[in-house]
């Protein structure tokens, strides 16, 4: 008997020598064109490792010294738990998924209505994300606007450690919120350092620009012993050079230039690389992701795969009007690349309409793709047992297998099973007059957010974040 040989298909963009390629344009970029640094600390700590002619005014140039330090020193693994403190994932390691992110609006799944985002819509889809299988974080999912704003990134912090117990990845606003909303989670979930169920989200400005609130960030969050996710958005023909070389290149310097802040902060500190390469609409001024988006990606992921860093790349999310037909095409690409790729995490799906809007929908029709997607990348066994040449044999020219051993021992596992869309054929469809598949789909998620229920110490995490935000707020005035 031949040992287990399983077929499994995967995705590359990037030979050895084009990765140095990359790596060298943009050392080559940090050294001679350098980053803005907005912070005074962070602009000092900076200059003082790379020497004092490394300044000039506010940019610093940082030499490939500081840079191959940095990745030698930085941590090639960051492991996250859930808030109960029990492993939930590593990275690197088999692609995760989250929903999200920070939409100013809630589309309703039926309707398709687009309403401003509430405090209730924030408690659902948290539990939304907790009940679906595929979906292994929450992501801090909209911008609550029925509360007063300085307090809305405490109560989706809140709503967000009582409605889950998944790890968070949290992206907070208002920047000077954001020790408040460290100090909340750690009241309602104990030591974040030791078990780190918390991943906040850094990003800086596109072009070379490190801003004040994104080191604050970095410094706090290092301080605290957290991991966090250092990510930049880009627009070909805007924010980044036109062509996909171009883009790559720049992103990736920038990417280096936070890390070295990072290991010279704190020598070790863990830290999640990852870009989100979308394009510029010249025509009506907005952003959106296109095929070579997904390309970029996955040349990112290859590039920290080099480094031996963790990654975080693209949902494939923001596009389409709802759970349509551009949605759909946008979530299958973006899921299965990741999945036959390099990427580390996937943490923002769900968000529609230039990620103006949140879609249910679409989150729960991303959990099959997804499912489906990591099926695609698991493959198959190739070995005598999975071919059984005897058991060919037994059956025949002209035999049947559907009662074969092999059948027998296989046909529950053997292919995928929607929960949503049943195997119908033409005359089932004609019997049932006809349905619609997203009229199922729909249909579907509101009958999830009806039935999905919170974890049990909910009710009491939700007293003790009140009391504590009401303490905040006397504190205030």
């Amino acid at each position: 008997m031949s040992a287990i040989n399983i077929v499994r298909p995967r995705l590359n963009v990037l030979d050895p020598e084009q990765i140095e390629q990359v790596h060298e344009y943009s050392l080559r970029i940090l050294s001679t064109t350098g980053v803005r640094v907005d912070s005074a600390r962070a602009r000092e700590i900076l200059i003082r490792a790379a020497g004092t002619d490394a300044s000039d005014g506010d940019r610093v140039h940082i030499p490939r010294e500081l840079v191959e330090w940095a990745l030698a020193t930085a941590p090639s693994t960051v492991q996250v738990y859930d808030r109960l403190g029990n492993p939930a994932f590593h990275l690197p390691g088999e692609t995760r998924f989250g929903i999200g992110v920070t939409a100013l609006y809630y589309q309703e799944p039926e309707s398709g209505d687009v309403v401003p985002f509430a405090r209730q819509h924030m408690a659902d889809m948290v539990r939304l994300g907790h009940a679906l299988p595929s979906f292994d974080a929450v992501s801090t999912v909209g911008i609550i606007q029925d509360v007063p704003p300085q307090l809305s990134d405490l109560y989706a912090a809140l709503e967000m450690s009582a409605n889950t117990t998944k790890p968070l990845v949290i992206l907070i606003s208002d920047e000077h919120a954001f020790p408040a909303a460290l100090d909340l989670l750690e009241q309602l979930q104990g030591d974040l350092a030791s078990r780190p169920s918390i991943i906040p989200y850094l990003n800086p400005i596109t072009p070379l620009v490190i801003n004040q609130g994104t080191s604050d960030k970095m410094m706090l969050s290092i301080e605290r012993g957290l991991p966090f996710i250092y990510s930049n958005y880009g627009m070909a023909g805007a924010s980044t050079p036109i062509t996909p070389a171009g883009t790559l290149a720049l992103l990736n310097a920038e990417l280096l230039a936070g890390l070295t802040l990072s290991q010279l902060i704190k020598e070790g500190a863990p830290i999640i690389l990852g870009i989100l390469p979308a394009f510029f609409d010249m025509k009506g001024m907005g952003n959106f992701y296109d095929p070579i988006s997904y390309v970029l990606d996955l040349a990112c992921a290859e590039l920290m795969a080099h480094y031996g860093l963790p990654h975080s790349g693209t949902s494939g999310s923001g596009m389409g009007w709802g759970a349509d037909l551009i949605a759909v095409g946008h979530q299958w690409l973006n899921h299965v690349t990741s999945c036959l790729g390099k990427v580390g995490l996937v943490p923002f799906v769900g968000d529609v309409l230039t990620s103006m809007a949140f879609s249910p929908t679409v989150v729960v029709y991303a959990d099959e793709v997804i499912a489906q997607a990591r099926l695609i990348a698991a493959g198959f066994n190739l070995d005598d047992d999975a071919v059984s040449v005897d058991e060919i044999a037994q059956t025949g020219p002209g035999g049947s297998f559907l009662t074969s051993g092999l059948t027998l021992k296989h046909f529950r596992q053997a292919y995928y099973e929607s929960g949503i869309f049943p195997k119908l054929t033409l005359d089932e469809w004609q019997a049932q007059k006809r349905p619609q598949a997203d009229d199922r789909l729909k249909r579907y998620t509101r009958r999830l957010l009806e039935d999905s229920r919170p974890p049990e110490d909910h009710e009491d995490l939700l007293a003790r974040g009140e009391s504590l935000i009401q303490n905040l707020v006397r504190r205030r005035r």
